[in-house]
């Protein structure tokens, strides 16, 4: 590491949460554990009016971390951007309320930021040595197709522009927070589309790092389909080509 690392005090980690009573003290715990190097860890879970018991489990964590509820369910993208607005890190990471992607790998993906290389980091699921659960095959040729297309528009060459860790500077965000418009999942490409925008103004450092995944099934919970595969391609084009 080097002298850079001592300008990042504290990471936001923001976690949108809808119906994840199944998972929640789980995920709460290993992000509470994970090893962030030297940075203290704000914690801020938003509750995208949830209807199962996600709400009554928060409770137990007020005073603690930092939770905000939502009155009405808004989508994943609404409830980042609640989460962005209230983050006072540094740093600010994307971390699913599922146990798809692991806590312990955070230091993996802010080292470039730490070391002074990168202002933002992609993770990818296909970039990576590490364990990956096996599971829907249309799902993977469906996110090829979708980051390939993003990639075109973008010039960026990532491998998985759907994956769920996504990390990057409260300097860098503040560039796009007041520009973020997508709801739902949209919010995936979005982010991709802003941040290449300031990349090619040479205003935005981009890396991309591999990570395991432990995908669930739709009975376990899985909430994306096929119609958030349809809106993200739109939200590619409409980022790229109609949006400033």
């Amino acid at each position: 590491m080097n002298s850079k690392m001592e300008i990042f005090r504290k990471i936001s980690i923001v976690i949108p949460i809808y119906n994840e009573e199944r998972t929640l003290e789980k995920i709460i715990s290993a992000v509470e554990k994970a090893d962030v190097f030297h940075l203290e860890k704000e914690i801020i879970l938003v509750n995208d009016c949830s209807r199962d018991k996600s709400k009554e489990i928060l409770e137990k964590y007020e005073g603690r971390h930092k939770i905000l509820h939502h009155k009405k369910n808004r989508g994943k993208g609404a409830a980042l951007k609640t989460g962005f607005e209230n983050a006072t890190g540094d740093i600010v990471l994307i971390q699913d309320a599922d146990l798809e992607y692991d806590p312990n790998e955070y230091a993996d993906i802010i080292k470039p930021i730490l070391d002074g290389k990168a202002d933002v980091v992609f993770s990818s699921r296909f970039l990576s040595h590490r364990p990956h659960r096996v599971l829907y095959h249309w799902h993977y040729v469906g996110n090829n197709i979708i980051t390939t297309f993003s990639n075109i528009f973008t010039n960026l060459n990532l491998t998985d522009i759907e994956s769920g860790y996504k990390v990057f500077t409260k300097e860098i965000l503040r560039q796009i927070l007041p520009k973020l418009k997508s709801k739902r999942f949209g919010i995936e490409p979005e982010l991709v589309a802003r941040f290449a925008k300031l990349s090619k103004r040479n205003k935005c450092r981009v890396y991309e790092v591999g990570i395991s995944y432990s995908g669930r099934t739709y009975a376990e919970g899985k909430k994306i389909g096929w119609i958030d595969g349809i809106e993200a391609v739109w939200c590619i084009i409409k980022y790229n080509l109609f949006s400033k």
